[in-house]
């Protein structure tokens, strides 16, 4: 080896701390670090830790050693006890610490908790801390840090990323922080690696989003190199290095009732933040809730809403949340742009996509409540039905806007359904309609719910009844966006196909007023088109007819129900659809039913069957037996109403037909009521209670408690009957049922006359008479002596003058003030006239 130093005396070397230049002189001698020890007499933990720079004052007996070792001339010798010297001058600079926190962390225990966890009980090496922009990882990250510090022994190194512009920076920025000197610009990570070596560190990388790929190299390279040390990372994208934990920041907890409004991390820190703005918002947490109900729970938006307290009323501040999120801004002078507003802060993800990934992050907008893969293949696509191809390009594409925290995902009953956050939502829509495409995107996506609609129509009623409209009220954001769009458009084909797949569910959801909305403005919409371009609309047309009658119907509405459903008829009968035509029949028998027409009712129901019958459609025919056992049952004949509602119950549990088990059920529990059998009666009420409580079938749960609270009502348990009869009428009522509503009035009478209460009895009685005289709907032969016995009870109780003031009170009250009491707030207040059972 030459000794004139030409390949060792270059400035590196002169300007090099004395570890590198140990390690420098050991290379060239052509020494490992254990060839180096035996040669030197030393350890090869103290060769390691000298050129790391773990120790830094080495000994003048352990220079000479290593001289003599490495066979140095007297100016290398010279120069590396310079180096050892300066070193020992120029103490290490110390790592950078995390910063202190600049206030309270709120409603983040189980988020701490859990990670805390992870680091210190070394579970993982590689923890990350992902989440969209605003949702607090650097505020957690910093936190986080600062409870671990006593939990490694040599420290934690706080990496600050979020104003690098170039991922060539990432490694120097690691050095600096931690205080290292590297040497080699070729070999960074590792002269870093080798430095730390065995220490027991926690190393922070924080806002890591921009440089993923780079800091994803250096946590590879450093995880393999040291085996002591663990790494944090806060990036609004995966790192996808091996070892990788993740960990999803979520939003902060929601009030979801009134009493967890006060316990709610949300409220609790806009409180905080608007109080430190100076405006107190005590007696005001009620529009406070609604504020960050309406933010998600997102800390950045909570904070930016709170700063706006200085200038606007929580409850201005809610309403002008309500159409747009533009009012998050102005945050700290200090913060970065994209922490000063919500709009920078999601527009700091938006840039880092690609071209491809922010055409389909805009295009996911047009989606109302989430959204499964196959629609998003759709939209994707314009495929009405995507093939594997497609289907695969979705998946990856989504995947990545999850793995960028712009899209996240929830697995519910084994199917995955993705969504955004209101306020990225905003900025992807604003961003389609930049791209100029938003009317292209809401037609894909209507085609995709207009398929959807009709494959339910076929699992609405048997075995599947229950999965299909849970997944129906999943997606009632979206159906309610694809009607909207195809009546705004008036596109007649979609609209009518739409809103006559979704009677069916709107009837056993409750959403009567707005199916029949629907439909009654597809039918506008198809009466305003040439002849000539509804060819193809007849089955569309008869379909909608039927569904507009039946929610009319349902609604008490019986004249524009029979027009509807007589027009259905017509059309069906045209149409040569037998199917079609048993089933308008079974609904005009249901008007007939009302009305008080039971023979009508009866021959309808009949040839009903037949037809059914003819087609050898089993749950027709069973649907035929449950509605002429109601009819039976109503008129008072208790034993065909039995023999029918059983033959109809069997043939439910075989057919799977959850809302036919429901109503036959109801059946037999009020034909045993009525034959005094309380028992069996209540037996059979509850198993349909509890039954149309699990499918969602409002309907069928307001008859069981109903029936349940004349139970209750016979029995003298008088306040129980209260209870389940003020549940039912309030059912009924919000459904829009004013006929049974009536008659739940009746009971209601009956429970006030045995309770002492006749005047507010008349009164009930005078509702209900007001309500049938409306609709045009008698009382059931079956209720009369009950209907009798309570008002000749109430009139023998009361002067005629008092009993006709009150009867008239009632049926002057509108419905949904009837459950207000009687009489009106401000009049007599007699014991008698309190308005409450």
């Amino acid at each position: 080896m030459p000794s004139d130093g030409s390949r060792r005396g270059s400035d590196d070397m002169q300007s090099a701390g004395f570890g590198g230049l140990l390690r420098q002189h050991r290379r060239e001698a052509g020494l490992s670090q254990e060839g180096l020890a035996e040669r030197a007499g030393l350890s090869v933990d103290a060769i390691a830790a000298l050129e790391r720079g773990r120790r830094r004052a080495p000994r003048a007996h352990t220079l000479r050693l290593l001289a003599d070792a490495l066979r140095l001339e007297d100016p290398e010798r010279a120069q590396l006890t310079a180096a050892a010297r300066r070193d020992t001058e120029s103490p290490r600079p110390p790592m950078r610490q995390p910063p202190a926190p600049p206030n309270n962390l709120i409603g983040r225990t189980t988020e701490m908790t859990a990670t805390k966890r992870l680091l210190d009980q070394r579970l993982t090496r590689l923890l990350t801390l992902t989440g969209p922009g605003g949702v607090g990882k650097t505020r957690i990250t910093a936190a986080l840090a600062n409870e671990l510090t006593d939990s490694f022994q040599d420290g934690v190194c706080w990496v600050p990323l979020a104003t690098l512009t170039d991922p060539a920076a990432v490694i120097p920025a690691v050095a600096a922080s931690a205080g290292l000197h590297p040497m080699d610009g070729n070999r960074l990570a590792e002269e870093i690696a080798e430095q730390i070596g065995r220490s027991q560190m926690l190393l922070v990388f924080d806002n890591c989003s921009h440089v993923v790929a780079a800091v994803g190299q250096v946590c590879t390279a450093l995880l393999e190199n040291c085996p002591n040390l663990s790494i944090l990372a806060s990036s609004r994208e995966l790192l996808r290095v091996p070892g990788e934990s993740v960990y999803v920041v979520p939003a902060l907890a929601l009030p979801h009732d009134q009493d967890q409004i006060e316990s709610s991390a949300a409220v609790r820190l806009f409180v905080e933040r608007a109080v430190a703005r100076g405006y107190d918002p005590d007696g005001e947490l009620d529009q406070v809730a609604r504020v960050v109900r309406r933010l998600e729970g997102m800390p950045l938006a909570i904070e930016l809403a709170a700063a706006r307290t200085n200038v606007m009323t929580i409850e201005e501040l809610a309403a002008e949340l309500e159409t747009s999120f533009g009012i998050l801004a102005g945050g700290s002078r200090t913060a970065s742009p994209r922490q000063q507003s919500m709009r920078g802060a999601i527009e700091w993800s938006h840039d880092l996509l690609t071209p491809t990934e922010r055409e389909v992050f805009a295009r996911l907008s047009v989606f109302v409540g989430g959204w499964t893969l196959s629609a998003a293949a759709t939209v994707m696509s314009g495929r009405a039905s995507p093939g594997p191809q497609e289907r695969a390009e979705a998946l990856d594409l989504t995947g990545r806007l999850v793995d960028k925290s712009l899209i996240r995902v929830i697995r519910r009953r084994n199917v995955a359904r993705y969504y955004m956050l209101a306020v990225i939502r905003e900025f992807a829509a604003d961003r389609l309609a930049a791209d100029g495409v938003v009317e292209e995107a809401k037609q894909r996506h209507a085609q995709f719910y207009v398929t959807l609609a009709e494959e339910s129509e076929g699992q609405l009623r048997g075995p599947n009844q229950e999965e299909w409209l849970e997944r129906l009220d999943a997606e009632l954001g979206n159906l309610r966006a694809a009607m909207a769009w195809s009546l705004r458009t008036s596109s007649v084909r979609e609209a009518l196909r739409l809103s006559g797949a979704l009677w069916t569910f709107c009837y056993l959801r409750g959403h009567y007023a707005e199916g029949s909305q629907w439909l009654e403005r597809a039918l506008t919409l198809a009466d305003n088109v040439p002849t000539s371009e509804l060819d193809g609309l007849g089955p569309f047309c008869a379909k909608a007819n039927l569904g507009a009658g039946m929610l009319a119907f349902l609604q008490c509405e019986y004249d524009a129900a029979t027009t509807r459903l007589e027009t259905a008829l017509t059309q069906y009968k045209d149409l040569d659809d037998t199917a079609g035509t048993a089933l308008v029949m079974q609904r005009l028998g249901g008007v007939a039913r009302e009305r008080g027409d039971y023979e009508a009712a009866e021959d309808l129901h009949c040839q009903s069957y037949d037809l059914y019958e003819s087609l050898g459609d089993r749950s027709g025919m069973a649907w035929a037996h449950n509605y002429l056992g109601f009819v039976a049952w109503l008129r008072g004949d208790l034993d065909i109403g039995a023999r029918r509602c059983q033959r109809a119950r069997d043939s439910f549990r075989m057919l799977g037909d959850g809302e036919g088990l429901a109503w036959s059920l109801i059946s037999l529990g009020t034909i045993a009521q009525y034959r005094g059998d309380l028992t069996g009666a209540e037996d059979l009420l509850q198993e349909s209670l509890a039954l149309s409580q699990r499918l969602g079938y409002r309907e069928g749960v307001a008859w069981s408690l109903n029936q349940l609270g004349i139970i209750e009502r016979r029995r003298g348990v008088t306040e129980r009957a209260v209870h389940l009869l003020d549940e039912s009428l309030a059912e009924h009522r919000d459904l829009g049922d004013r006929w049974r509503s009536a008659s739940v009035l009746e009971e209601l009478a009956s429970v006030a006359q045995q309770r002492g209460r006749s005047e507010y009895a008349a009164f009930l009685l005078g509702a209900a008479d007001g309500v049938r005289e409306v609709i045009g709907a008698p009382i059931p032969e079956i209720e009369k002596p009950d209907y009798s016995s309570t008002r000749a009870a109430i009139e023998e109780s009361l002067e005629r003058r008092a009993f006709r003031t009150a009867w008239s009170a009632g049926r002057a009250a509108p419905l949904a003030a009837v459950a207000d009491g009687y009489p009106p707030p401000g009049s007599a207040s007699s014991p008698d006239h309190s308005g409450r059972l």
